[in-house]
């Protein structure tokens, strides 16, 4: 290895990391948003999760559907773009949300929960969504509904107790 090289690997090496999180906002022809319940958190929650090492968010994206939900899924366009600062004993992170699409009454009969970390799933009227979602994640799907509406990528800087 050239020393050049060497240099780049161990600037590499200590440069920050950061969490990312993938999320798809996934909606049927009724126009409702569908919602999971984590086994491993407090309330419900857009379906998606965590990026692994090296994988691409978009693609993070699908395995987690593919995971939780047998949901076999291609994700469009990001919808919103959240960094989210540190909090509790959490780093901060980047949450990518992503367009989903509407799915047919067939595509919605083949979910199933194939992942223990998912208690429950079910479509949820924007107009129910105060009530189920906490605010950060209700604040997230009202962004994506707008990108939706504008067709432009909507971005934000999430800090606790902000809504």
């Amino acid at each position: 290895m050239d020393a050049h090289f060497a240099h780049l690997a161990e600037g590499n090496a200590r440069q920050a990391r950061k969490r990312v999180a993938a999320d798809v906002l996934i909606r049927d022809l009724r126009g409702r948003v569908l919602l999971v319940d984590p086994t491993y958190k407090e309330g419900w929650d857009l379906p998606g999760g965590m990026v692994e090492d090296n994988e691409s968010p978009h693609d993070g994206a699908r395995r987690e559907l593919a995971e939780e939900l047998r949901l076999d899924l291609t994700p469009g366009a990001p919808l919103v773009i959240e960094w989210v600062e540190a909090h509790g004993p959490w780093d901060d992170q980047i949450v990518f949300v992503f367009d989903g699409g509407t799915l047919t009454d067939e595509q919605i009969s083949g979910i199933t929960i194939g992942d223990d970390e998912i208690a429950a799933w079910r479509f949820v009227d924007p107009d129910e969504l105060d009530v189920q979602l906490r605010s950060t994640i209700r604040h997230r799907v009202e962004l994506s509904r707008r990108s939706l509406a504008t067709g432009r990528t909507e971005y934000r800087e999430g800090r606790p107790g902000q809504t």
